[in-house]
């Protein structure tokens, strides 16, 4: 009997079918020790002091070292800007993730991409409270699951801001997004627009990436 992949291996197999040309991802069960990960640098950038972000910042990073180290880069620290977004080496863009127990991140070289974010959620439906807070009446959700498409709306702007804040540093909210998963874009207030795309089984996960 064939056994099944674990859910590491699941996503990881997930987000490379949805990844754009060029961008590398990965993913990681975030476990009790990775806060070890985080190099002595990027541990300094990191104010938070609760061990259970700390071990999510490590695992994040752990991906990202890997992920940075297949296209020849090593060594590098992933410092944490003051604005909570990772500083990323000349010539490179990514964004890092996680939720309760799993952490994603994703890099590319910056070329026909300028920009990108991604988010990580469990597959399950977004409390009502929450979705009242995150859904406008300019999202589209027609295409997607149902039963998950606050979580993907969710997932979309939380990436789509990471997507949109180096490029135009400005602060949004999630009323400031509108999402078309049907389109598989999205628009900022300022008229940013973003590509995306997303998985959903065994975690939902969003990309949302910038063109030239």
């Amino acid at each position: 009997m064939t056994r099944p992949p674990s859910p590491e291996a699941a996503l990881a197999e997930a987000m490379a079918a949805i990844a754009p040309r060029n961008v590398r991802t990965g993913c990681r069960l975030i476990g009790d020790a990775d806060e070890a990960h985080l190099l002595p640098e990027e541990a300094r950038s990191i104010p938070a002091r609760q061990p259970a972000m700390r071990r999510a910042s490590g695992a994040a990073r752990w991906i990202a070292h890997r992920l940075l180290a297949d296209i020849g880069i090593t060594d590098v620290a992933i410092m944490r800007a003051p604005s909570g977004a990772p500083v990323w080496p000349d010539g490179i863009i990514g964004s890092l993730a996680h939720d309760d127990d799993m952490a994603v991140a994703a890099v590319a070289p910056v070329g026909g991409i300028v920009s990108l974010g991604i988010d990580v959620e469990p597959a399950e439906p977004l409390p009502d409270d929450i979705f009242a807070i995150v859904a406008t009446g300019a999202d589209r959700t027609g295409a997607a699951d149902p039963r998950l498409a606050g979580r993907i709306l969710f997932c979309a702007k939380e990436a789509v801001y990471k997507a949109a804040f180096p490029l135009d540093r400005d602060v949004l909210g999630y009323e400031d997004i509108a999402v078309d998963l049907d389109a598989g874009r999205a628009t900022t207030k300022t008229g940013r627009m973003a590509s995306l795309a997303y998985c959903v089984v065994p975690r939902v996960v969003v990309l949302a990436f910038v063109g030239e």
